[in-house]
């Protein structure tokens, strides 16, 4: 069977602490999973944030809470755009990486806005993260991650995140020359299972125009409609 995906587009933020043009393991990774959307249609964007002048804050334009520049204001509505969303970063002490929460702070700052049904803004999209480093933390750092994707909204499908790390301490990272990274059957694995995932969940909900909107609308919450919530009265 031939997957046709095409009309559907993803954006992967790389969060590692290295500008360009420095080698990233995380990109790496992030490579071999665009690689199977692009081979099936998608149209796919991949961006290093440490790259981009991005202010750091809770709101979606910093530059009205004194910062001079704020890369979030061209890069927020390129998330908007995309129907998945991959964050994926580097495991530093055990959690996921500065720039990692500084991406997770500025999806954040969208999170009070409303689709044009009355939903939260991310309704309709698809969420999931890739993980790299040489220390454990694979499944701490992806719980993080994910939790806080569903939380604004996007949808998080299953087996959503997918990760490769090294011996514990210092030893080689997933592009170094006999690390095993790229090989590991398991990382391979996961990276798959949750790439095809995210485009299968994604295709159905732009099938079905989202996420039904009754229920789950704070337009018609704070109207006064309560989708058959009782509150039912204990006093006597």
């Amino acid at each position: 069977m031939t997957w046709d995906f095409s009309g559907l587009s993803a954006m992967y933020i790389n969060c590692t602490l290295k500008k360009s043009p420095e080698p990233s393991h995380t990109e790496g990774l992030i490579d071999a999973s665009a690689a199977i959307m692009r081979k099936h249609g998608v149209e796919v964007e991949v961006i290093r944030a440490i790259d981009h002048p991005i202010a750091t804050g809770v709101y979606p334009d910093m530059r009205e809470h004194g910062w001079e520049v704020d890369a979030w204001t061209e890069i927020g509505p390129k998330v908007l755009a995309a129907d998945i969303l991959v964050l994926g970063g580097p495991i530093w002490l055990g959690d996921n990486s500065s720039v990692m929460k500084q991406v997770i702070e500025r999806l954040y700052s969208y999170s009070g806005m409303l689709n044009e049904k009355g939903q939260y803004l991310y309704y309709g999209r698809v969420g999931g993260c890739l993980i790299t480093g040489n220390e454990d933390g694979i499944k701490h750092c992806s719980m993080n991650i994910l939790y806080s994707l569903q939380h604004v909204g996007y949808t998080i499908p299953p087996n959503a995140d997918a990760g490769w790390i090294g011996e514990a301490g210092p030893g080689p990272s997933y592009l170094d020359p006999g690390s095993g990274g790229p090989e590991n059957d398991f990382t391979n694995r996961n990276a798959t299972f949750m790439t095809w995932n995210l485009m299968h969940l994604a295709k159905m909900l732009k099938d079905a125009g989202g996420v039904p909107g009754y229920g789950n609308q704070r337009s018609a919450w704070n109207s006064g409609t309560r989708f058959d919530w009782d509150n039912p009265e204990y006093r006597s």
